[in-house]
Parts: C-alpha cells; structure tokens; sequence
C-alpha cells in the first residue's frame, strides 16, 4: 500500500491539477476575507457585523459554498484516469484493484485535508486582519474561531473523498462534474423550495455541512424568498456525524464501483 500510495502522490503532484488546486484554495480563502472587509452589514440584504457570532459564522460558513471545488479534485482521481486511458496501467501495475482504489482514498483525502488547510488559514489571517484593521473584536472567541476553521478543513477533506466516490461511479469525468455541479448547486438548494420534502435537506451534504459549520444564510434566505419557516438543521456534532456517513459510503463506492468492471 505504502508504495501505491506514494504513485498516486507522484501522479498527483507530476500534472498541473494540484497547482490550480492551490490556487483555488488560496482564492477561496481570499474571497472570504474579502467579506470580511466589506462588512455582513453592508451584504444585501444586511446581515449582522463581524462584531456578532452570527456575522462571524455568516463569512467563515460561506466557505461551504465553495466545497465544490475540492470535489472537483476528488473526482479527477478515478474519472481522469478513464478519460487519458491511464487506468488500464494502473491497475496492470495494482492487479487487485481494490488496493489502487483504496490508494486514491487515502492520497486524495490527504489533498483534500491539505486544501482545506490551506483554505482555514488564508480565511483566518484574512478574518482577523479586518477584525484588526476595522478596530472591533470579533464576535466569537478567537479559539471558537479556530474550531470553526478546523471544521471547515475536515469538510473540504470529506466533500473530496465525496469526489472520489463520484468519479468512481460515473467514469466518464465530464458526466462526473456535471452530475456533481448539479447537485450541489441546483438539486439541493431545489429541495428546500418543496414544502414536505424540504424536511431531507438537513440529511443531505449540503444540509450536514451547514450545520457543521453554523452557516445557516443559504436555508434562510431560501426561506425569506418562498414565505415559509425555515428547516431546523441538524446540531453541530450530528452534521459532523453525518458527513462522515457520507464519507464512508464514498468510499466504499469508490473501491466496489470498478471491482466487477470491464476498463474500456
């Protein structure tokens, strides 16, 4: 294992996708203390400042917007591989395939947790620079902030491996981004609007992972614009508990998916 997994790092690191991952996590974490410096209270509509727990966990929490980006990452594990015909060496290299699978798992979490670190610090520095420069003091305690960084990294970890499964079950990785990019952004958010079904939403990535990191204006702001009461999420350590559900069925359809398959 020790050894596939230092040639999926190889692989990973030898093309350009972990540069642009770099780069996104960077810019992700940018856009956030961006917000920061703009101010909730200047957001349309107006939110409550950086002053507020509520404004604090409004600008670290919009980060789970972007999780999408590290399932992009994911993805490219198994999918990218079918599409550059790179997958018939691979596992001529690993003939039990579950142990190649089970290499991409650990090698792109491991990418995963690494972007969401990166992604944790570059928001942090950046929300605690306006914080200093604005002359106020942040909402939640320093080390609650910290705790929230820290959780946002492990979802970024968890939305790759969530990747992951994704492009082992839909091989071609165009259909792969699509399906995914139309899940996050457009089935779950069309769920919240179906009174009855809206009530699965706090089950779903989406729904967990704002309840991990107490980012609650997506479901509100659906609700404000449809007049309906919005969704309880789900605590805090149960969304946890969730993802990581996810998380396990990821991988195992990630390692199950291509064990009975023909490569094409």
């Amino acid at each position: 294992m020790s050894a596939l997994v230092l040639a999926e790092w190889h692989r990973l690191t030898s093309a350009r996708l972990w540069r642009w991952a770099v780069l996104a996590a960077i810019g992700s974490g940018a856009f956030t203390a961006l917000l920061a410096f703009i101010g909730p209270e200047n957001f349309d509509p107006p939110l409550p400042g950086l002053h507020t727990a509520e404004g604090t966990r409004v600008v670290l929490g919009m980060l789970g917007l972007l999780a999408f980006v590290p399932a992009l990452l994911g993805t490219s594990a198994v999918a990218a591989e079918h599409r550059h015909r790179t997958i018939t060496t691979t596992l001529l290299y690993a003939p039990r395939r579950w142990t190649a699978l089970l290499a991409k798992i650990v090698t792109f979490t491991a990418a995963g947790l690494a972007y969401g670190a990166i992604t944790a610090v570059v928001a942090g520095a950046g929300l605690f620079t306006a914080a200093a420069a604005k002359g106020f003091t942040l909402g939640l305690p320093p080390g609650e902030v910290l705790a929230l960084l820290a959780r946002i990294a492990v979802t970024m970890g968890v939305y790759t491996l969530l990747g992951v499964g994704f492009g082992a079950l839909f091989r071609n990785q165009v259909a792969a981004l699509v399906v995914l990019g139309s899940y996050f952004y457009v089935l779950e958010t069309a769920l919240m609007l179906v009174p009855g079904i809206k009530a699965l939403y706090p089950y779903l990535p989406g729904g967990a992972t704002a309840a991990l990191t107490g980012f609650t204006y997506l479901a509100d702001a659906v609700a404000a614009q449809t007049g309906q009461a919005a969704g309880t999420l789900l605590p805090a350590s149960l969304g946890g508990a969730v993802l990581v559900g996810y998380a396990a069925l990821a991988a195992l359809a990630a390692v199950a998916a291509p064990l009975r398959r023909d490569i094409t």
